[in-house]
């Protein structure tokens, strides 16, 4: 099999429709397993996820929403009586920059509204089998500083087996400070190998933004802020994406290793993963690339970037942190 990033890198709006900036899901040909939506709404605007099927994460990217769900019995969202569908707020954050948020796991048999103001995304899986909603505080949320010096990064593993009971979906989202390296050495999971590798298709959504304090010419030019990404082949198949990357920018990884996500000097870079596959276990298991698994070694002799973590303000209420 022979691809090219023009099928599986999309820039921003590439993906839109029906009221959402972007949409992956099986009208991708090849695609099977994974799902995301990215929107930005305004006071007032809705968006509806009428499908049952799909299990899904709610995600705020900036803002703040109000999320109106509950077993679609066969009736649409907007059909079923008030009295039958709860309503989960999210408080939000300013920016995917500024620490965990509360996210919102949906059952496969529920149907949902989302309102509020800021850009959301929506993390989809096709499955019929089902487990219980439940909402993840960005309190609960687990943290962790992975790699070191250069390769220091921020993951929030919200939806990853360890902290979410879910169907198929594993999600997590990444931020790599300003001229550092993540989603490296470069890894595949491409092939069943029980016990070492997971067969996982792999959605990256990417944000950029200029780092905290920089110059207001930096700050008034945010559109220009920018990574970069790569994915290579391997022997499940050919492909070959190497691209500057920016907000709104989707990476679709259905094989092949991938790495390195290079946040560009002046520059802070996050991204969001999402993860499911076609195999018995919900897991993630990686085979990193021979040629580069040595450095994880470099990693023993060097502290964690002091830039990290990145959070809240302590100092701001929870209103305030759900602003953008």
């Amino acid at each position: 099999m022979t691809t090219t990033d023009d099928r599986w890198f999309h820039q921003r709006g590439g993906l839109s429709r029906e009221g959402w900036e972007s949409i992956v899901d099986g009208a991708i040909d090849g695609w099977q397993h994974t799902g995301l939506r990215v929107a930005a709404l305004a006071a007032g605007d809705v968006l509806a996820l009428g499908e049952t099927g799909v299990e899904r994460i709610i995600v705020p990217l900036s803002g703040s929403f109000t999320v109106t769900h509950g077993a679609a019995s066969g009736t649409a969202a907007s059909e079923r009586p008030a009295s039958e569908r709860t309503e989960t707020a999210l408080a939000g954050r300013p920016s995917v920059f500024s620490g965990p948020t509360d996210v919102l796991y949906l059952s496969a048999d529920e149907t949902a509204e989302l309102r509020g103001e800021g850009r959301v995304a929506v993390a989809e899986s096709p499955t019929t089998e089902l487990h219980p909603t439940r909402l993840i505080a960005a309190s609960e949320t687990p943290v962790e500083l992975r790699g070191a010096g250069a390769s220091s990064r921020q993951v929030h593993n919200f939806g990853t087996p360890a902290a979410l009971d879910a169907a198929r979906l594993i999600v997590c989202e990444v931020i790599t400070p300003a001229a550092n390296w993540s989603s490296y050495p470069p890894h595949k999971h491409d092939e069943l190998v029980p016990g070492h590798e997971s067969r996982l298709e792999e959605i990256y959504y990417f944000e950029t933004a200029p780092v905290a304090g920089a110059p207001s010419v930096a700050q008034n030019a945010t559109d220009a802020a920018f990574g970069l990404f790569s994915t290579y082949s391997s022997p499940a198949g050919q492909i070959d994406i190497n691209r500057m990357v920016q907000t709104g920018d989707i990476a679709l990884v259905p094989f092949g290793y991938h790495g390195p996500a290079v946040a560009a000097p002046g520059y802070d870079l996050y991204y969001l993963n999402v993860m499911a596959g076609p195999g018995p276990e919900r897991v993630w298991l990686i085979s990193d690339d021979p040629a580069h698994a040595w450095v994880r070694e470099t990693w023993n002799d060097q502290h964690v970037d002091p830039r990290l973590p990145y959070g809240p303000d302590p100092t701001q209420t929870p209103e305030e942190r759900g602003r953008h």
